[in-house]
């Protein structure tokens, strides 16, 4: 306000100033109430659903790990109350991994739901990744090759070609399986592999045959 107001002229336009716009502070600062205890029972909230979904799971760890048949019924809870949660995706590769030997068609449904329903990309390429171990594994080999057909598979694209290169040894063709190899030492996210055990595998391969200029075969 202007200093050379008196006080009694300031006091005026203060009022004035208020009747017409007090109100916004008033309903600003209301809203503003609001939205804090708005976000803080949002975050309690998510915080307990997020316990509620731990503590279903370590019931799940503890029900494999007894081969109790609760699992089946804490693993169906999960997936009800909490379809998106990290910890109903991590049930299912528990109980993939606890009846692969058992039921490996059960074991390819749990991985195949991860992998099909996950909005976690990275997770759902692991749940891929396993899922063409199994198919290779029941000697779905056709299919677990399709599985590993990947557009943009980033840091993974080391760990997909070796899965390939196992499926071709499955599949007796050594040449396929050595390039396979060859390709997880050099693309993306060859760090994260065991480079002696691809050597290894490399190694057990059958010898590449090469034709001599006089028309020998050699190795």
């Amino acid at each position: 306000m202007n200093e050379f107001l008196s006080e009694r002229e300031q006091l005026e336009l203060f009022r004035r100033w208020w009747r017409e716009n007090g109100w916004y502070l008033v309903g600003g600062a209301a809203v503003a109430l609001l939205g804090y205890f708005g976000w803080n029972q949002y975050q309690a909230r998510e915080q307990s659903i997020a316990e509620q979904a731990a503590a279903l799971y370590i019931e799940l760890q503890q029900a494999v790990e007894d081969d109790s048949p609760e699992a089946e019924r804490i693993l169906a809870e999960l997936h009800a109350n909490h379809p998106d949660s990290p910890y109903a995706y991590q049930g299912s590769f528990l109980i993939a991994r606890d009846v692969l030997i058992s039921d490996p068609v059960r074991a390819t449904e749990e991985l195949r739901h991860v992998m099909t329903t996950s909005s976690d990309a990275e997770l759902a390429m692991v749940a891929r990744l396993r899922l063409a171990r199994v198919l290779a594994w029941r000697e779905s080999f056709d299919e677990a090759l399709a599985l590993l057909q990947v557009e943009e598979p980033g840091q993974f694209a080391a760990r997909i070609s070796e899965i390939e290169g196992d499926i071709h040894v499955a599949l007796g063709d050594a040449t396929a399986a050595r390039a396979a190899y060859e390709r997880a030492l050099a693309d993306p996210g060859w760090e994260t592999l065991d480079r002696n055990l691809l050597s290894i595998k490399l190694n057990d391969l059958e010898p590449v045959q090469t034709v001599s200029a006089a028309g020998e075969e050699g190795e």
